[in-house]
């Protein structure tokens, strides 16, 4: 089973996506964290994706990307949302330090977020 540790301070989107990836994807064991310092002690290198909110209080996405990174965790196994435009969240985190970034809400975005879940949970 694939594993996926999904961290989000938005308690509501929190629970929303991720009853959304265990409906959809059974093959996908999916960790939450609401708390981005309690996150800090499960990302680890046996993670197969890990996705993050850019936005947190204390330690925001972009600090748990480079700290996922520092750890040896493939930047091709992190996507990192937000709520925020796609120019923005383009502009925050350069092509090239994560898989991808994605707004929450777009519900395109949610199918590029399925395209890749499916695709992870198949290999």
């Amino acid at each position: 089973m694939k594993r996926l540790l999904y961290v989000d301070d938005d308690p509501v989107m929190l629970e929303e996506l991720s009853r959304h990836i265990r409906e959809n994807f059974p093959g996908i064991e999916i960790l939450t964290c609401q708390d981005p310092i309690k996150a800090l002690s499960l990302i680890n290198n046996s993670l197969d994706l890990l996705m993050i909110d850019l936005e947190m209080p204390a330690v925001d996405g972009k600090k748990l990307l480079m700290y996922a990174t520092s750890l040896g965790l493939d930047k091709k196994k992190i996507i990192i949302i937000s709520g925020r435009d796609a120019d923005y969240l383009h502009e925050a985190i350069p092509m090239g330090f994560c898989l991808c970034v994605l707004n929450k809400h777009d519900a395109s975005q949610k199918a590029v977020l399925d395209m890749v879940l499916a695709a992870m949970e198949k290999k």
